[in-house]
């Protein structure tokens, strides 16, 4: 008798997981159910319309680290399929991937209308049905899964798949919640610092790598740091965002944070002051520095910029010292990207077997994606985190067939 397998969002978990069910398993009919209009919305527009597909990382322990919420549980999982593996899977249906310098892969094509094509090509091939405009209100397990759809009907499934994506709205996880299972608050991860009106914003579109640390905390994170319109983003504030979300959460996002922007300020300006001693302060040369960011800094040090390096006291060249080293910012909010959201929180993975992404609770039913308490660096651990519990989803349903 014919098996069917119904997976609930049309995402990048629900078709890869849908794709290797229907690979594996060839008599089972698949069905994708998705709620809004469109499938495969964030995979459109990740990485800049470009698809960030996974990252080049290939131990498992190492990559399992990029993992704030999952680090210990996603490390059996990557022993079984991992980002080779993900370029391998890719490559095998015609579509080849590219690292960048910052270890970050995209397709060959720079375009993720290439993944997409992909995965609707492979879901006409191998059969799957594909449902949008389908909300599921309502799931019942019986000897089988019966769903309630929005608007009327009803379907009927063996294997009941769940890959709805996270959310910071806790309504999102009411059908999970509804077969028993628990959840994590969800809340914001991956977010910008905002700093309204500050006389940083004039420096928007400009990056430099440095260290930054959250006040009173051990939270803290070094690489490139962008400054925006609106506050700072960039690598070094996304990850460290991910690290602390909920301490920054329960602060309502009003926060001290530091940034270093050179690891050896006394040295530096020790460094001006016997070779540049004749020279105005403003018209020094930091060699990581753009122009604008050492006048910025300058003006923030209430230091003449016309002043000569020889002529500075104590007080002024540490007020230097101290911004190079500890330069001080409060930020009041954040910015989140709607296209490209993270959460943390989700389905807690202690009730989940994280061999083949089975409920413990209700036999037959799975997971996959950000549904659960798994979020990543931003990078393209979170694909990879979906490409990873999607095929372990087929690898369940495989081992039963």
């Amino acid at each position: 008798m014919e098996k069917t397998v119904i997976v609930v969002g049309g995402g990048a978990a629900g078709f890869f997981s849908a794709i290797n069910i229907a690979e594996k398993c060839p008599s089972y009919k698949v069905i994708i159910l998705e709620k809004t209009t469109k499938v495969l919305t964030k995979v459109k527009v990740s990485g800049g319309g470009r698809c960030n597909v996974t990252h080049a990382c290939f131990e498992p322990k190492e990559l399992s680290t990029y993992y704030p919420r999952g680090e210990r549980e996603l490390l059996g999982p990557f022993h079984s399929f991992m980002s080779g593996d993900t370029i391998e899977w890719f490559a095998n249906r015609g579509v080849e991937l590219k690292m960048e310098e910052d270890g970050r892969m995209f397709p060959e094509s720079n375009s993720s209308q290439t993944i997409i094509n992909c995965f609707l090509k492979l879901t006409q091939k191998l059969g799957i049905e594909i449902k949008t405009s389908t909300e599921i209100t309502e799931v019942f397990k019986k000897e089988q899964f019966l769903l309630e759809v929005k608007g009327g009907g009803k379907l009927v499934a063996d294997y009941l798949i769940i890959a709805t994506g996270g959310s910071a709205k806790k309504k999102h996880y009411e059908l999970v919640e509804n077969l028993g299972h628990s959840i994590d608050s969800p809340i914001p991860s991956l977010f910008t610092f905002n700093l309204p009106k500050h006389a940083s914003n004039q420096l928007m579109g400009l990056a430099l790598d440095a260290s930054v640390s959250i006040l009173g905390t051990k939270y803290e994170e070094y690489g490139p740091v962008l400054f925006t319109h609106w506050g700072m983003s960039g690598p070094a504030i996304l990850k460290l965002s991910s690290k602390a979300a909920q301490f920054l959460f329960d602060r309502s996002y009003q926060f001290k944070y530091k940034v270093q922007w050179h690891s050896n300020a006394e040295d530096l300006i020790d460094y001006f002051r016997k070779e540049t001693s004749k020279q105005q302060i403003g018209n020094s040369k930091v060699e990581s520095f753009p122009a604008r960011f050492w006048d910025y800094l300058i003006v923030k040090s209430n230091v003449d910029r016309t002043k000569r390096w020889a002529d500075l006291n104590k007080n002024e060249l540490s007020k230097l010292i101290h911004l190079l080293s500890n330069d001080e910012y409060e930020a009041n909010g954040k910015t989140t990207f709607k296209e490209e959201f993270v959460s943390c929180g989700g389905i807690r993975l202690r009730e989940i077997n994280m061999k083949t992404m089975e409920s413990k609770i209700v036999p037959d039913l799975y997971f996959c994606g950000e549904l659960m308490n798994i979020d990543g660096y931003t990078g393209g651990f979170n694909f990879q985190a979906a490409w990873t519990t999607g095929y372990l989803v087929s690898e369940g349903l495989y081992a039963k067939s």
